[in-house]
């Protein structure tokens, strides 16, 4: 495995807005996540991941999806992507002008299958003519690949399936792809198979890492991309959003934790660490609990002594 590659820069996606907020059960209201977005992109994030538009009636909390995207300010160079299941969630997505929209696979048969009741290879089918008409709207296009190293059904999964799933993202046009550790399974050596098995299809600088710390191999997983040159990754303020198959498990790596470790690496990532903890202390107290979050816990209690 390359190890000398690490990146000086490094340049975050924060997924909190959609991917951590939308699983909760207590309706967060509109004005809250305008909020959570305005606070993020102060703190210097460049990438936001703000609603989806699916079927309310799967997800309740993101029916509100065209108020977030209609009330918050935009940035100038701030990248706010939306994610877009099919071609109706994507023509009202349009009517939004989000910067990227996001479509989703699995590199696991089972997961797919559960998940939105299709194969793989129909979910890519069914993708395809959102990709196009993004592509011909001028909107970028990211892949997220699920289920990269691990299923909570198969089991372990095999890079040939991730070969298989990034030949077939970049075969209907998907520009740039997350390799998803779903579940949180996955260690340093099984995230840089991943990788490897993903770069045939996508060059490494067309690569999103995308972890979750079920098991605290997070951070790890983080260090073992970034040694092979991997220099954007998604991560969730105040680690919003558990682990729906692993019960009371942590979820998304939280966006401070991240970035502390790459203030530790002298790499660049263009975020206040103190006002991103700010923005995950905000939300967290809307939501009625502490963040989740090592790194802000530190600095809050800190700042308390």
């Amino acid at each position: 495995m390359t190890t000398n590659n690490i990146p000086t820069r490094v340049k975050l996606i924060d997924v909190g807005p959609r991917d951590g907020l939308q699983n909760e059960k207590q309706p967060v209201p509109a004005a809250v996540k305008i909020e959570l977005v305005h606070r993020l992109q102060a703190a210097g994030l460049k990438e936001i991941e703000v609603t989806s538009y699916v079927s309310p009636k799967w997800v309740p909390q993101m029916a509100d999806n065209h108020e977030v995207m209609a009330g918050m300010t935009r940035q100038p160079g701030v990248r706010y992507s939306v994610l877009t299941p099919n071609m109706k969630g994507f023509e009202a997505a349009l009517l939004d002008q989000p910067d990227e929209v996001v479509v989703f696979g699995a590199a696991s048969e089972a997961f797919s299958q559960k998940n939105i009741n299709c194969s793989i290879a129909e979910s890519i089918e069914r993708f395809a003519p959102v990709v196009q008409a993004a592509l011909a709207a001028g909107i970028a296009v990211r892949g997220a690949m699920s289920c990269t190293v691990g299923c909570p059904y198969e089991g372990e999964v095999a890079p040939e399936r991730v070969t298989m799933l990034a030949r077939l993202m970049k075969g209907i046009g998907v520009q740039r792809v997350d390799v998803a550790d779903t579940i949180g399974v996955g260690t340093p050596l099984k995230v840089q198979r991943a990788i490897e098995a993903t770069l045939p299809h996508f060059d490494i600088d067309h690569i999103c890492g995308h972890f979750h710390d079920t098991y605290g191999q997070a951070l790890s997983n983080t260090y073992a991309a970034l040694q092979m040159g991997v220099w954007n990754f998604q991560s969730s303020v105040a680690g919003l959003g558990g682990c729906p198959y692993a019960k009371g498990a942590t979820g998304n790596v939280s966006t401070e934790d991240v970035v502390y470790l790459l203030q530790g690496l002298d790499i660049d990532t263009g975020i206040d660490l103190d006002a991103l903890v700010d923005a995950g202390a905000f939300i967290s107290s809307a939501l009625g609990r502490k963040p989740n979050s090592r790194v802000a816990t530190a600095l809050l209690n800190k700042r308390v002594g």
